[in-house]
């Protein structure tokens, strides 16, 4: 058994306590898991062990606090998060049904937020979006899910629009090749495009000028 001979609050880190176990320094822990020790308990290694376990799992908590504080995340990059900074897979595994607990992580609700994002600021094809819902760690039902209500045409004509004042005073071939192509990168597939870019450049014309796409032999590149 060793005797606690101190306990000191860490001034970089005023959350968190410095225990000291017979008189030299012997580890830290966040204050609530100290919260019930005090200068003269003894402690045994089982609980000296229970006690750094309970804060890792708490420092993985407020670790993944933080991440979720710039933006909602799906489970796995949680879990990558929290493997980078080498929280022990049992915190990881505590942590993440806490978060799930609190509603603080679900993955179906995360893939249609990002989507409905994805849509408004940039949008992209079904194809696009299913491939970033995928890389994030999503499975095939929650991806389906998701994206099965997007409407490409919509997206792509709204993805050309944002893309409209680079374009300005382009001839027919140069706006067709340069918008085809910026909406390809999006993932939108040639059936889409066509129509779109077409669209697009009648609506720009005062006089309504009218070009077909499908005459044209330039491929997209």
């Amino acid at each position: 058994m060793k005797k606690i001979t101190a306990i000191s609050v860490q001034k970089k880190t005023p959350n968190r306590v410095n225990i000291y176990l017979d008189g030299e320094f012997a580890f830290g822990v966040a204050r609530i898991t100290a919260a019930w020790l005090k200068t003269g308990d003894e402690l045994s290694d089982e609980r000296i062990a229970k006690l750094l376990a309970d804060d890792a799992r708490e420092r993985a908590y407020q670790q993944a606090m933080l991440f979720l504080s710039y933006r909602a995340r799906s489970e796995k990059e949680i879990r990558q998060n929290l493997n980078k900074h080498e929280f022990p897979e049992d915190a990881i595994e505590i942590t993440i049904e806490r978060l799930r607990d609190a509603r603080l992580v679900n993955d179906n609700e995360f893939a249609q937020v990002w989507v409905e994002n994805r849509s408004t600021f940039r949008p992209r094809s079904r194809r696009a979006l299913a491939m970033e819902l995928r890389q994030k760690g999503l499975d095939d039902e929650t991806v389906r899910s998701a994206v099965s209500g997007v409407n490409e045409e919509i997206l792509a004509y709204e993805a050309a629009q944002k893309r409209l004042g680079r374009l300005k005073g382009l001839e027919w071939n140069d706006f067709r090749k340069k918008l085809s192509e910026f909406l390809a990168r999006r993932g939108f597939p040639y059936s889409v495009i066509a129509p779109i870019v077409t669209r697009a450049w009648s609506e720009t014309r005062p006089d309504g000028e009218q070009k077909n796409f499908d005459n044209e032999n330039e491929d997209i590149t």
